[in-house]
């Protein structure tokens, strides 16, 4: 597993090595070890944003910080947008998003455990904001519902993991049995922080699943288990670069957003670094 903690090693032990002679500093060892720069391949998946990471910030801010830290992607929430918004609302919200060079690719995560209406409620919001993708939580009974209405709306629907902290699909398997015999429209956000505390390897999970991923919320965790809280990226237990190759052995072509969920009301610092972690190890790993 490559974690932060052994790459800083392997640059200390390089950096004991070149002290130990003198001979190394000279310019001709200095030039065989730079490294050839070559571009790397463009990945078919996208670095995006959760809108739950600035819960505590309005849209306008929110595309201040998805700009500093050079994001163009924003899985719409309903705090930005909300779910009752005119068509005219959501276009001019779009029109705002698309004039910062920003893409609002889906919608969610919406809870929809109390009634069909919630259903109905989220389609027509997703029509209205010009999405195809919808980030839900519908009760396990309501699937068929989900089933008929995908069918009618022809968009994806992606099931939010929620860990051992909600009944309601805790991890990626309980979600693939209950929807791998529905429309294939229909399939889960994978959450691989609320995975791991769940007690699952999500990048197992996505190399067993990913024709049922439709979206995937990005962060680290400080352990496997419940206790496991959110952390910066390269911080916690994910094996990041390992995640990152599967994504590409699996063809991959979604968002990759980041769900950033400590210090919510100051995470820009923890955006930074975990945003600023993930595209190095997609550099490194290319």
């Amino acid at each position: 597993m490559t974690t932060r903690r052994s790459f800083v090693k392997k640059a200390g032990a390089g950096l004991l090595a070149m002290g130990a002679s003198s001979a190394l500093f000279s310019e001709e060892l200095l030039a065989a070890a730079d490294p050839v720069k070559k571009t790397p391949k463009e990945d078919l998946f996208k670095v995006s944003m959760a809108g739950y990471t600035f819960r505590n910030f309005d849209i306008d801010k929110t595309i201040e910080m998805l700009k500093r830290v050079n994001v163009n992607y924003l899985c719409i929430k309903d705090f930005h947008l909300p779910l009752k918004s005119t068509q005219e609302e959501c276009d001019a919200f779009q029109a705002k998003l698309k004039s910062n060079g920003i893409t609002g690719y889906g919608v969610g995560p919406i809870y929809m455990d109390k009634s069909l209406n919630q259903i109905d409620e989220a389609f027509e919001y997703a029509k209205r904001a010009g999405v195809k993708i919808i980030v839900g939580i519908p009760r396990y009974e309501d699937l068929p519902y989900v089933d008929k209405k995908v069918k009618e709306y022809n968009f994806h629907y992606a099931i939010h993991i929620h860990g051992p902290d909600n009944p309601l699909y805790p991890n990626a398997k309980n979600v693939w049995d209950n929807v791998n015999k529905l429309d294939p429209r229909i399939g889960m956000c994978l959450d691989i922080g609320h995975d791991t505390r769940d007690g699952f390897n999500p990048t197992d999970d996505l190399k067993k699943y990913y024709t049922r991923v439709f979206d995937i919320h990005i962060k680290d965790v400080t352990a496997s288990g419940k206790q496991g809280t959110t952390c910066e990226m390269g911080r916690g237990v994910i094996d990041i670069p390992a995640f990152v190759k599967m994504l590409r052995k699996v063809k991959y072509a979604g968002a990759c957003s980041l769900e950033h969920e400590k210090d919510y009301r100051d995470p820009f610092p923890g955006v930074c670094e975990s945003i600023g972690y993930f595209k190095g190890v997609m550099d490194a790993t290319g």
